[in-house]
């Protein structure tokens, strides 16, 4: 352990560690970059003024940042490595949940979202997990901080769950259209139709409900991305409303493609193609940290190169 470390473990250096957590988000430009008065870091620390101006020290001697005193204007923060502040905070990995990788535009969004933490300074990893209903379970059990869904599932579950919308990425992010997926010689008006469904996917569910609404003929079957081929191609399903991002491929050998009726996806289109990141209500101290300096340009930004080819997928 180096003196700095051992410097870090004092009093004034907890202070530091708790005050590098407060200047995470601070700006480096422009007016606000000036930073807090002493005697109201010294409140919100709850410690003497003497103590924030060593943890002040502390922290640039360590590298963490720059500071200039600007006479009556104040002092500002003038440079922040948010890697050092970051470490020196102790607020671990911002653990994101997210649906499989089945499709380039998910691929896409893992990427954005990795890069976008990562110009923060905050150390980020993504799981993936099937359903949107399994990662809000994860988000409320505290396995992870930040959970992505569609806006359409990230509204009904809202109204169940105390969780908070954190940002909506805008159409197109989460999933491209839905289509209605016919066996090779299958019609949609077909007697007895075996209709594969995704019950952990509040957006697929809802849609095949809607297009074979009053269909008392309908046999569900419960089916995920990985079963959908072989259900096809062996003849035990023969229709589902699918995302079409995931479909070319083997899949795409096996069925007919239709679009859906502007009636079927109505005002559903835009939420269930929209990316939604939801926190639990309470928050979590890392995603709290780093909440105020997230590009979320850059997370659609990274996402479009990758759907255009012009970057790889990177998560």
């Amino acid at each position: 352990m180096n003196s700095i470390d051992e410097r870090f473990l004092t009093r004034n250096g907890h202070a530091a560690r708790r005050l590098a957590a407060l200047l995470i988000n601070q700006p480096t430009e422009g007016e606000g970059a000036r930073l807090p008065r002493v005697r109201d870091l010294a409140a919100e620390l709850g410690v003497g003024n003497g103590t924030v101006q060593a943890a002040l020290q502390l922290l640039e001697e360590s590298g963490a940042m720059d500071t200039v005193a600007r006479g009556h204007l104040g002092t500002f923060l003038v440079r922040a490595d948010r890697a050092i502040l970051w470490r020196l905070a102790g607020l671990g990995t911002v653990l994101a949940a997210m649906p499989l990788p089945h499709s380039r535009r998910r691929e896409g969004l893992a990427t954005g979202l990795r890069g976008a933490f990562e110009k923060t300074g905050a150390p980020f990893a993504i799981t993936f997990m099937r359903g949107a209903a399994t990662r809000v379970g994860a988000l409320l059990d505290g396995k992870v901080d930040l959970a992505v869904l569609s806006r359409f599932a990230a509204d009904a579950l809202m109204e169940q769950h105390p969780i908070d919308l954190i940002a909506d990425l805008g159409p197109a992010t989460y999933a491209g259209a839905h289509g209605l997926l016919l066996r090779h010689g299958v019609q949609p008006d077909s007697e007895g139709l075996r209709v594969a469904v995704d019950n952990t996917s509040e957006d697929q569910r809802a849609l095949a409900e809607r297009a074979f609404a009053g269909r008392t003929d309908v046999t569900w079957l419960e089916s995920s991305f990985m079963q959908l081929y072989d259900l096809f191609a062996q003849d035990r399903a023969d229709a589902t409303v699918w995302n079409l991002d995931e479909v070319p491929g083997q899949l795409a050998g096996e069925v007919d493609v239709l679009p859906l009726d502007i009636e079927i996806t109505g005002d559903f289109s835009p939420r269930s193609s929209s990316a939604a990141l939801i926190a639990r209500k309470e928050g979590s101290e890392a995603l709290t940290a780093v909440s105020g300096a997230l590009d979320l340009e850059a997370v659609t930004s990274l996402q479009t190169e990758v759907l255009r080819g012009e970057r790889m997928p990177s998560y």
